[in-house]
C-alpha cells in the first residue's frame, strides 16, 4: 500500500496584523528646559526653616512634673498635683486607657495620704483631681472613692 500524504489545509491563514512603527530615539531632553521655582517663599537648598519644626517651648519638660505623697505637690512648679502643665497635655481615648491603671494606683495612695489632713480635700475631690481626664459625675467619683479607700 502506498503511503498517503497529508492533504494541505483548506483553511486560509490568519491575516498578519501590522506591528506599530518603532518609536524614534530622541537624544537628550525632550522639550524646553524649565528651571525649578526659586521665587518668594522658597528657600535655596529646599530646606524647611527650623522654626517650623520647633516644639512649643515649655519652661520645664512635662516629665519633670511628678509628685509623691504625702503632700502631693508638683516637683517642678509646686502646684497641687496633677498640676495645670500636666493637665494641659492632650488625652485621647488611647492615652486615657493607658492612664487609668496608673492613676488609679496613685489616687489610692493620695486618698490615704490626704484624707486625714486638717483642711485637706475629701476623697471625692481627690478622685476628681487625680482622674481629671475622665468625665466623672459626683456620684461616680463618690463610688470610685469608696472603692479605692
Amino acid at each position: 500500500m502506498p503511503e498517503e500524504k497529508p492533504k494541505p489545509s483548506t483553511r486560509p491563514a490568519p491575516p498578519k496584523t501590522p506591528s506599530p512603527p518603532a518609536r524614534p530615539v530622541v537624544p537628550g531632553p525632550v522639550g524646553p528646559f524649565i528651571p525649578p521655582y526659586r521665587g518668594p517663599g522658597r528657600i535655596a537648598g529646599n530646606l524647611a526653616p527650623a522654626s517650623r519644626w520647633a516644639a512649643r517651648p515649655h519652661p520645664v519638660p512635662i516629665a519633670a512634673h511628678t509628685a509623691t505623697g504625702p503632700a502631693w505637690t508638683c516637683d517642678a512648679c509646686g502646684d497641687d498635683w496633677p498640676c495645670p502643665a500636666l493637665r494641659a497635655v492632650p488625652t485621647d481615648a488611647a492615652r486615657r486607657a493607658t492612664l487609668i491603671p496608673e492613676f488609679s494606683r496613685i489616687t489610692r495612695r493620695a486618698i490615704r495620704d490626704l484624707r486625714g489632713r486638717p483642711g485637706g480635700p475629701d476623697p471625692v475631690a481627690i478622685v476628681r483631681r487625680f482622674l481629671w481626664f475622665l468625665p466623672l459625675t459626683e456620684a461616680e467619683a463618690r463610688a470610685v472613692a469608696l472603692r479605692l479607700r
